[in-house]
């Protein structure tokens, strides 16, 4: 009992004791927990002005960008442009919230009347939108979307477009007040007219930065370091990688190439091959000799590039070999020679002479599986659809007037009925071939049924054009790529450059072997593209892995075959820039600094021909300066040496001046003041309209830079 009461008695001290046993187990927790008590959950993929993006709903908007942007483009661009667009709405919305602006149900209305006001479904019978039809169709859609996939992701789209719109209204109205807040006033239209219009004329020493040699100066790391620290702003960084890498590429040797082209050679002569299927032994004419080319290029050679039953027109054959292409007679053959990645051989099939273009109208008649057929409309079989067009086009030929009333009554094609039909002047590879070569193969006046994938077309060719030669080619094509031995060189040759950095130096291996070292520096967490290489987001990514370190190497497959081995060269975190980085801007600084202390140092004379004297430099003049443009003939451009003279009465002599150029001192020799105007707006509304168009460009871009944002999209980029 006696120990009862005294746990009665400390029941407080006891209680204090769990809750810290508790709290430091939390503690411990959170800290075993990747930082959780510094950065924001896992499932928050940016934080802008406290309001958070989920990683959900980013990865969604992500989704349906890259398919908006179609295969070519990465993953790590759909992200970007999502970012840009959600970092955008997140810090415009925090001033909306801020100023209270909000979109009202009758400007909704007003907003949706204006977008979909052309709408047919929201239109009634005297073409006048409808808000009833809308009503009614948001209605269906809402009430279908909990048991309809479809419905739901119409209705969530159609959410998604009401918010694109409040936004639009809101971005335009927080335009529109600011751009009413920039108004100039006269008395800054005064100061604008006074900046152009008062001169100064001044006599002028310049004692140059140049006149003391580069070499002479010494700028320590102290110094920088030093200076880096009084220009913070200037010098801050993101955290970026340095690299260097050698490429090994998969490409074809001179080896490769000469036993493609004796591959090809050999296509030259016939050869007798054992037919398995008959046990007899086959002739195999050489392509010069065979008349089946198609089979030839396509099954006996397995040309890498398919025969082309097509005609040519000279500018559409390689200019280095049109001339002796275009001219050979048939059955000759031209190669092997070297075009864009391949090995050729091309061989004259016929010759003939066709027009550049030509006019025709044609009516189409469609049937059931036909290419763009609608189910819904299209009930005839191919077999009633031909009979069809024949009968349509045995009347024609009797009587082609009724040409324009059969279009409209029978032709499918939508994009010419309002042309009768009619294709005006179209090129030679412009229509389909079997549309194609009716057309240019045939004559003026030429009436004819012709089968497509689209249906049947009844043509008549109206008109050509500048009849010329065309040529038929067969072209047998090998691809000009390594060879199995040259791959496994390649990949030899990688690997024994990845053991040779294990215990030398990249940079002396590298030498060594006659490689070549690529660096690249300053790359970032979100990049992806490595000059030299292209899209690597793997090589980005481990070069910022945390267990990364400088010296450490790697290698990497190429896109196109081959291999990158990559060696970390450098880290630098963000904050401000290192000194070794930020040595190639500041040196410069430092050193005009030293120059113009030692300067000032050197001069004597408190007169410009005192000065002029005693640094052995000229007196020149600058007439008509300006603080508009403060530029000063043979100087450049001094802004501080010209407000210096603004400062001065007529005959006063400035002290020393550290300007971009050198140091000056100079004597102002005339004072013209600005001619006094009776109104001053006319430059106020200058003023005003400058602001106003530099609001669209410049005003996000101020947000942003004061806006708070946490990026966790490093992440989620793979």
């Amino acid at each position: 009992m006696a120990v009862l009461n005294k746990i009665r008695q400390r029941s407080l001290f006891l209680i204090l004791v769990i809750a810290l046993a508790l709290f430091s187990f939390v503690l411990a927790d959170l800290f075993r927990n990747s930082g959780a008590l510094t950065s924001k959950s896992q499932n928050i993929i940016a934080t802008i002005n406290g309001n958070d993006i989920s990683r959900e709903d980013f990865l969604r908007k992500v989704e349906v960008i890259q398919r908006q942007m179609g295969p070519s483009a990465s993953s790590t661009q759909a992200m970007n442009r999502v970012w840009d667009i959600e970092v955008r709405r997140a810090i415009l919305e925090t001033e909306f919230n801020e100023l209270g602006l909000e979109v009202e149900n009758e400007q909704m209305k007003d907003l949706i009347k204006t977008r979909y006001g052309q709408d047919p479904t929201f239109l009634n019978e005297d073409g006048v939108f409808d808000e009833g039809k809308l009503n009614e169709f948001l209605a269906n859609l809402k009430a279908n979307a909990e048991s309809d996939a479809n419905s739901f992701a119409l209705y969530n789209q159609w959410l998604e477009t009401e918010a694109n719109l409040a936004a639009s209204a809101k971005e335009k109205a927080y335009y529109n007040m600011v751009k009413a807040g920039v108004t100039a006033t006269v008395a800054e239209g005064k100061m604008e007219h006074e900046l152009e219009n008062n001169k100064v004329d001044i006599k002028f020493v310049q004692i140059p930065y140049s006149s003391i040699a580069d070499s002479t100066i010494t700028v320590s790391k102290t110094e920088i370091s030093d200076y880096i620290k009084k220009h913070p702003k200037d010098f801050e960084v993101e955290a970026t990688r340095d690299i260097n890498y050698v490429l090994f590429k998969e490409e074809a040797t001179l080896e490769d190439e000469n036993t493609i082209q004796d591959e090809l050679n050999k296509l030259l002569e016939g050869k007798v091959e054992y037919n398995e299927i008959t046990k007899n032994n086959d002739t195999i004419p050489g392509f010069g000799k065979v008349k089946d080319n198609e089979s030839f290029v396509n099954v006996i050679a397995g040309s890498d590039i398919k025969y082309d039953d097509r005609f040519l027109f000279k500018k559409d054959i390689p200019v280095a070999y049109a001339d002796s292409v275009f001219n050979m007679n048939k059955g000759k053959i031209f190669g092997p020679y070297k075009d864009a990645g391949y090995f050729k051989l091309t061989k004259m099939v016929e010759f003939k002479q066709l027009p550049d273009s030509v006019k025709s109208r044609h009516i189409l008649i469609p049937f059931v599986g036909a290419a763009s057929a609608d189910p819904s409309k299209v009930s005839q079989t191919e077999s009633e659809a031909k009979a069809t067009a024949d009968s349509l086009a045995s009347i024609l030929k009797v009587n082609r007037s009724k040409f324009p009333d059969f279009v409209r009554e029978f032709s499918s094609d939508q994009g010419s009925i309002e042309k009768e039909g009619r294709y005006d002047w179209y090129a030679y590879n412009t229509m389909v071939p079997e549309f194609r070569d009716f057309t240019f193969e045939g004559n003026k006046g030429d009436l004819g049924v012709v089968k497509t994938a689209f249906g049947f077309h009844i043509i008549e060719i109206e008109g050509q054009k500048d009849k010329q030669k065309v040529v038929k080619l067969a072209t047998i094509g090998r691809k000009i790529q390594p060879s199995e031995k040259t791959i496994d060189n390649v990949f030899t040759d990688t690997s024994k450059f990845e053991i040779a950095i294990e215990e030398g130096d990249f940079q002396e291996v590298a030498k060594e072997k006659n490689y070549v070292v690529r660096p690249v520096n300053g790359i970032k967490l979100l990049q992806e593209n490595i000059p030299g290489v292209g899209n690597q987001r793997a090589i980005v990514r481990w070069a910022f892995e945390e267990e990364r370190n400088i010296g450490d190497s790697d290698r990497f497959n190429l896109p196109g075959g081959g291999y990158v081995v990559v060696q970390l060269s450098a880290k630098n975190e963000e904050g401000l820039m290192s000194v070794e980085n930020a040595s190639a801007t500041v040196v410069p600084l430092v050193r005009k600094q030293k120059k113009a202390k030692q300067i000032r140092e050197n001069v004597t004379g408190a007169t410009v021909q005192e000065v002029a004297s005693n640094q052995k430099q000229s007196v020149r003049t600058a007439l008509a300066v300006n603080m508009k443009n403060p530029t000063l003939s043979g100087a450049g451009r001094e802004p501080k040496v010209v407000g210096t003279a603004f400062g001065l009465q007529e005959g006063e002599t400035s002290g020393l001046i550290d300007g971009n150029n050198g140091v000056y001192i100079l004597e102002v020799t005339k004072v013209t003041p600005a001619i006094e105007l009776d109104n001053y707006q006319a430059m106020a509304n200058q003023i005003t309209n400058k602001r106003v168009n530099s609001v669209n460009s410049s005003l996000f871009n101020a947000l942003k830079t004061a806006a708070d944002i946490e990026d966790n999209r490093a992440e989620t980029v793979q």
